[in-house]
């Protein structure tokens, strides 16, 4: 049974930084496509960050620059890292890994106040 479990969220003042983990069991994180994704309330869930196998790593413009995901074999961890929160930064962010099916954490809410 695959699991995903993100942490690392909280309440952050705008400027501040935050890495979210997300910990897999039941699925190994490094052969596979993973993604952070967030939504906020009312909006469409959107796509943050990819780290694929090879370890390419892809940012919308929106976040680029400020935000940095990578992976841990070891830890079959994978991270962000994200510096110079802006308050529409506040979402509830989500890990997901594509192994035949995308599967999904259940989130870790990101607060950022002004």
């Amino acid at each position: 049974q695959v699991q995903l479990v993100e942490s690392g969220g909280g309440l952050v003042q705008a400027g501040g930084s935050l890495r979210l983990s997300c910990a897999a069991s039941g699925i190994i994180f490094s052969p596979n496509p993973v993604y952070w994704y967030r939504q906020a309330p009312g909006e469409k869930r959107e796509l943050v960050a990819t780290i694929t196998s090879g370890g390419s790593t892809y940012y919308p413009d929106s976040v680029k620059g400020r935000f940095t995901i990578s992976r841990d074999n070891a830890k079959n961890t994978v991270y962000l890292q994200m510096n110079s929160l802006k308050p529409e930064d506040t979402a509830v962010y989500y890990c997901s890994v594509l192994s035949s099916v995308l599967y999904w954490g259940q989130g870790t809410q990101v607060t950022v106040s002004s």
